[in-house]
């Protein structure tokens, strides 16, 4: 629902209510193994799990084309709401780089962690270089790593520029790895549950919550590509960025209504 529906439409209590209901059971459900897990010094498979337990309790009904890449691979995504993660982390069980701000939301920076996220700063500019000195260190773990090179959330019909600051990584990378653009695509829903403009986070996550129906997303694996064959980490952006947006435009175009005939 729009969110002028959302406010009058009456069951959206009773199924904000069930969603909260089924994630906190995803929670309970992988929390006590990925506890163990950690107890006994194994590495625990069960945080991509709850991500994508996570998406299907709050509605999403993930479909992923194509496939990742073999080997070691650095995900660019776009960036549309915060169910991006539970999409994107469930289908691939990557870490992901984000803001430091994150950290210190209550439950959710916790949670974050678990899944070997990067929180990374957007102020102290002088600490690029630490910050780069610890993607370089998650990427030895040969766990994927996801970013949202636009920075923040669009409403899902176009691309923002893309930040290549922290692309430096790559150049060169600290094992052999291919950089993967991934297309989040929420098809007719993008514009109405983009996280956007003024809207507060909780006011966001609830009007979602409440929603009708399921919500389908669709993770498109794009060509992969190997960051050695781009001279610097602005050439790396682009080029991910032009492969995301070709297929933004060639599935708006798949889905637009036909013309009426003349």
């Amino acid at each position: 629902a729009s969110p002028s529906t959302a406010r009058t439409d009456h069951l959206a209590p009773l199924r904000r209510a069930g969603r909260l209901a089924a994630l906190a059971g995803s929670l309970l459900l992988c929390l006590v193994p990925h506890l163990a897990c950690r107890l006994v010094g194994r590495r625990s498979p069960w945080p991509p799990r709850f991500l994508g337990l996570a998406a299907r309790s709050v509605g999403a009904r993930v479909q992923v084309e194509g496939r990742p890449a073999e080997g070691d691979i650095f995900l660019l995504a776009n960036h549309v709401s915060w169910i991006d993660i539970l999409a994107l982390g469930g289908a691939t069980g990557a870490a992901f780089v984000s803001q430091d701000g994150v950290a210190r939301w209550p439950v959710i920076g916790w949670l974050a962690a678990q899944n070997n996220t990067l929180f990374v700063s957007r102020e102290r500019r002088g600490g690029l270089s630490r910050q780069i000195d610890a993607l370089r260190a998650a990427m030895l773990g040969h766990q994927p790593v996801a970013l949202f090179p636009e920075g923040t959330t669009s409403d899902g019909t176009d691309l923002l520029p893309f930040k290549p600051t922290l692309l430096a990584v790559l150049l060169p990378p600290p094992r052999p790895v291919r950089i993967q653009p991934i297309h989040i695509d929420y098809g007719p829903a993008a514009p109405d549950i983009a996280w956007v403009g003024e809207e507060p986070a909780l006011h966001n996550v609830m009007r979602i919550l409440g929603r009708k129906g399921a919500l389908p997303v669709t993770i498109r694996f794009l060509a992969p590509f190997d960051p050695a064959d781009c001279a610097d980490r602005k050439a790396i952006a682009a080029l991910a960025r032009n492969r995301i947006a070709n297929s933004i435009a060639a599935h708006q175009r798949s889905s637009a209504p036909p013309l009426p005939p003349v």
